[in-house]
């Protein structure tokens, strides 16, 4: 990260049991805030910013990915990975995880159109690859997540814990591809069956797929026909076969792995 200024503290604080309020507050801030650049993340493949988000008396840092800094790809669309970013959001409530902090698409932003992502206030050396036997435990979740989304790169770095102990997952941009690309470091929990709990949290979502046109319209605007249509056979094939797949064949790791 160059000359990166530490962010503020946020006016509130994901992870508390106040978090539906505040969340409300947040994404408004994220929707209608003025946005302010405040540094830049060097490590990823695409351009990456650090921004001050302030709206009314609310001031919170986030994530800023403008589309016209993400880097092609051969297997998804060019300019599609803010909004895959949204789904991955919209996917995390639907299924009432928050697991994924609050994501919004911005049309003017300072680099133009892009995501804008609530930054997680977390120790980035404290990740998958770190985290005890216990914390690595509570992942099921966030693996189930993973195969529904069709996650391409789910990399160590992107698991985090905030410091109130909640766990998010972030970096979704390339994810619900029509086509298997699962990757991902969480291979713990092969042949286990799902539990009980998420299992009708999955029936729940894919009722609501199939019947909520307001969650269906905006799957539409932020994926293509194919990616709704290929989400919704991986929701059927998760409740029809109801535990961790093995790694397929291919490269079922990201790379790099952090």
């Amino acid at each position: 990260m160059s000359d990166m200024p530490a962010p503020s503290q946020p006016r509130t604080r994901a992870g508390t049991a106040s978090f539906e309020r505040d969340g409300r507050e947040i994404l408004l801030a994220l929707r209608r805030g003025q946005v302010h650049l405040a540094g830049e993340f060097l490590w990823g493949s695409n351009h990456t910013f650090l921004v001050q988000v302030e709206y009314a008396e609310t001031r919170i840092p986030a994530v800023y990915k403008p589309q016209r800094g993400e880097r092609p790809l051969w297997d998804f669309p060019r300019g599609t990975l803010a909004a895959r970013e949204v789904a991955a959001y919209v996917t995390s409530q639907a299924l009432g995880w928050d697991i994924v902090p609050p994501t919004v698409l911005r049309q003017e932003g300072p680099s133009g159109p892009g995501s804008l992502q609530f930054f997680v206030d977390a120790d980035p050396e404290h990740h998958y690859f770190t985290f005890s036997q216990d914390e690595k435990q509570r992942l099921r979740p966030a693996a189930i997540f993973d195969l529904l989304v069709n996650n391409a790169d789910r990399k160590a770095g992107h698991v985090l814990i905030d410091r109130s102990g909640h766990l998010w997952l972030i970096d979704h941009g390339v994810c619900f591809h029509q086509e298997p690309k699962l990757r991902t470091v969480i291979w713990d929990f092969v042949g286990e069956t799902f539990p009980e709990a998420q299992l009708r949290d999955l029936a729940a979502f894919h009722r609501r797929l199939l019947g909520d046109p307001d969650l269906r319209a905006r799957y539409n605007e932020l994926l293509s026909p194919s990616e709704v249509e290929a989400l919704i056979r991986r929701v059927e094939a998760l409740l029809r076969d109801r535990r961790f797949p093995e790694p397929g064949p291919g490269r079922p790791y990201p790379w790099p792995l952090v």
